[in-house]
């Protein structure tokens, strides 16, 4: 009987071992991937020096992608290059970023090693970065806290943060107009905004606001939330931001100060609106049923939508 015991557990103590040992050899892949990604990266920036011209056109011409959904690390990286933002204000704020393994200013942490403000709703999110070798390699900030416009300004001098800045990114599926309109506490030289595409390009709206607003319990479709272009636009131009494009896949609007835009090139919304292809649609059981194209603005056709220019409540 001890035999028996005795082997059962060394067979234990085995499969643990060839677990652990399985861990070890994922994560070494996963450090290899992305130290290959990154080199791949660098000599994209190298590249990008040599068609600046053309970039300051259409700023679609730098993405490329590294950590971020779609070609935002390339776009980014251009923009922080090409602007030369002193040392003092390499400082960049992102919320909305989940775990951070997917997300736009990822790359600019590690390329660029800037100081970084991140925050989130989700606390398992923000203490997944907490425990990551991000957090004592770079000098970051990451705050599991539910974004407001009541509650914006305090969460940013809370940590330190005013003034000059290189950079903001707002991405909270929701009130993403409310909050940057807020926002008086520092003047980043870019920011960058997630719009809803299936607003189009002609239509100034934003959903009202709601400072509990989730999208995904605002309506079952996974559609309704956040701001078109051409709101967002409205309000970089009130706050003294140059629009100069948005990403391919069109979700991410590029703004930057008057005072720092050099020779990038102005754009009009209708001239740069780029649609999305993506599809997010979710029937009433939550399953993905892919609609696309127009056909997703008919789904919440009906329900409440502000006006920014009229500023009055209309319906879509």
């Amino acid at each position: 009987m001890l035999k028996n015991i005795f082997h059962r557990l060394s067979g234990k103590v085995a499969l643990e071992q060839q677990i652990h040992q399985l861990q070890r050899d994922v994560q070494q892949l996963r450090t290899l991937q992305e130290t290959t990604l990154i080199l791949a990266a660098q000599s994209a920036i190298l590249q990008q020096r040599q068609y600046t011209d053309a970039i300051l056109q259409d700023i679609q011409l730098a993405e490329f992608k590294v950590f971020s959904q779609w070609g935002d690390d390339g776009i980014i990286q251009f923009l922080v290059n090409y602007l030369d933002i002193p040392y003092e204000q390499q400082i960049f704020i992102e919320f909305g970023v989940e775990d951070y393994s997917e997300a736009n200013t990822r790359f600019l942490l590690i390329n660029n090693n800037w100081k970084v403000l991140i925050m989130d709703g989700s606390t398992a999110h923000m203490h997944k970065v907490q425990n990551s070798p991000l957090y004592w390699r770079q000098e970051l900030t990451a705050m599991p806290v539910f974004i407001t416009k009541e509650n914006i300004n305090s969460l940013i001098t809370q940590n330190g943060i005013r003034g000059e800045i290189g950079l903001l990114h707002i991405d909270i599926d929701g009130n993403d107009y409310w909050v940057w309109n807020e926002i008086d506490v520092v003047n980043p030289i870019i920011v960058i905004v997630e719009y809803n595409a299936i607003f189009g390009a002609n239509h100034s709206w934003t959903v009202p606001y709601k400072a509990d607003f989730v999208r995904t319990d605002a309506h079952h479709s996974n559609l309704y939330w956040g701001v078109s272009l051409a709101a967002i636009a409205d309000l970089a131009t009130e706050k003294g931001y140059t629009f100069v494009g948005c990403n391919r896949n069109g979700n991410n609007a590029y703004f930057v100060r008057n005072d720092k835009l050099k020779a990038l090139q102005p754009r009009t919304v209708q001239d740069a609106f780029m649609p999305s292809r993506f599809r997010e649609h979710r029937d009433k059981s939550g399953k993905l049923t892919f609609v696309s194209g127009d056909a997703r603005l008919e789904v919440i056709k009906g329900l409440p939508i502000y006006n920014t220019r009229t500023q009055q409540i209309e319906t879509i």
